[in-house]
């Protein structure tokens, strides 16, 4: 267990260190451009290449010893950032800034493509636990990963706006660099027994296995469905992403709300030490599908009225249970798919689960911002809905996460009914 506990402060140094840097990019660019485009397509940009470069990862992560994965991962991110940090001093900040400017585009792309190679990372992380943690003890290995997770996301929600704000881009880019440098140092003298690559005979060795990872996650009956269903959540999901910031925003200050997500953030590590502690019982996908239910209940109502409190309490209580999901997704692939074909089904799942948000919350913007919210703040919307959502400002945004968060609630009790739930639930006690 010593080497994953090294494994996972690694981890953490690294990820922080690449949110940090990625969420300073985005404040600095929207600061000194105000240009929304700009920022939309950075944003846009970062999970496009998540969900299409996950299998390719994914397949890495299986090939190679997960050691050689860690330290080239964190060597090229390294690269890439000292690269930015060239890029940054060959121009004035002024001329850089220019939208219009090859060099701008240039250097978003060479933090990007840093960023994104240090996804391979989290991928390996899963992998790390079967092959570092007993069986019985992954869950809760999974938990301290999710509060791994919460703490980079105080970290970074708090400092990286600090950073651009105080310090200015050059001196964001030397800390990245830094720190980038500590931690390559770190995992290289970190063991990561591995007597050997576990190669897997049934499927090829292709550098973008799409067929071996469908055919990992096809032998385990019921595991397919869990991915539709994670994927599906993710859509959900995306509804939070496009629409929380502009419902926050009508009921604080900017200053405020960036201070309750920091807060909020908190929710992540009490919920991640609570898995870490206790675990998630016996059945992990009844776990899961019943977190996903308390989920949306939580969901469609932390908005039904506008209350500062009701929203901080319930975005907090939305925070402690997200690691959950997470946790019991990893743990059941950990236990279900064989150890050397684990990269993929991950890659697989984080390419599709990645994709999905995206996509409803490119979606539901235009249709909230141009025909919800209009309609719900008419006469015959709050004629029809007052009684419901109240009066105010966002009562149409209110209508989306109520309607979005019972609909995640009622999908994920009907799947307690299906076939693929009793199969994958047999087949995890059975491994």
């Amino acid at each position: 267990m010593r080497s994953f506990y090294h494994v996972l402060i690694n981890s953490l140094i690294a990820n922080v260190t690449i949110s940090f840097l990625w969420f300073a990019l985005v404040f600095w660019v929207y600061l000194e451009t105000k240009s929304v485009l700009a920022t939309g397509i950075i944003g846009g940009a970062y999970m496009l290449f998540v969900a299409i470069t996950s299998i390719f990862f994914g397949t890495i992560v299986d090939h190679h010893k997960k050691k050689q994965v860690f330290v080239v991962s964190s060597a090229i991110t390294l690269a890439f950032f000292a690269l930015a940090g060239v890029l940054y001093t060959l121009q004035p900040a002024s001329e850089l800034l220019q939208l219009t400017n090859p060099t701008f585009w240039l250097f978003i792309g060479v933090i990007l493509l840093g960023a994104i190679v240090g996804n391979v990372r989290n991928i390996a992380l899963s992998t790390i636990v079967t092959l570092l943690v007993p069986k019985d003890q992954r869950a809760n290995a999974n938990g301290l990963a999710g509060t791994v997770g919460g703490i980079g996301f105080i970290v970074t929600s708090v400092f990286s706006g600090l950073a651009i704000g105080m310090l200015g881009m050059g001196w964001v880019l030397v800390i990245a660099i830094v720190i980038m440098a500590v931690a390559l140092v770190h995992i290289w003298f970190v063991a990561i027994p591995e007597e050997g690559i576990v190669h897997d005979p049934e499927l090829a060795k292709k550098k973008v296995d799409l067929r071996g990872s469908v055919a990992a996650i096809s032998a385990v009956p019921g595991l397919f469905a869990l991915l539709l269903f994670s994927t599906f959540n993710n859509l959900i999901g995306g509804v939070y992403m496009a629409l929380l910031d502009p419902y926050g925003l009508t009921l604080f200050s900017v200053e405020m709300w960036g201070i309750l997500f920091g807060v909020a953030g908190t929710g992540f590590v009490v919920g991640g030490l609570i898995i870490a502690k206790w675990g998630l019982g016996k059945n992990p996908v009844k776990t899961l599908l019943g977190v996903v239910i308390a989920m949306g209940f939580i969901g469609a109502l932390f908005t039904i009225r506008e209350w500062p409190w009701l929203l901080a309490i319930g975005l907090w209580l939305y925070m402690v249970i997200t690691p959950a999901i997470e946790a019991a997704e990893q743990t059941v692939i950990q236990r279900v798919v064989p150890y050397e074909r684990q990269g993929r089904v991950f890659g697989f799942a984080q390419a599709f689960e990645s994709a999905a948000a995206p996509i409803t919350s490119f979606l539901i913007a235009p249709l909230a911002e141009f025909w919800i919210i209009p309609y719900v703040n008419s006469d015959a919307g709050q004629a029809s809905l007052g009684w419901l959502l109240g009066a105010g400002e966002a009562r149409g945004i209110a209508l989306v996460f109520l309607f979005s968060g019972v609909l995640i609630s009622v999908v994920a009790a009907c799947a307690f009914l299906t076939k693929s739930y009793r199969r994958l639930s047999e087949s995890y006690r059975n491994a």
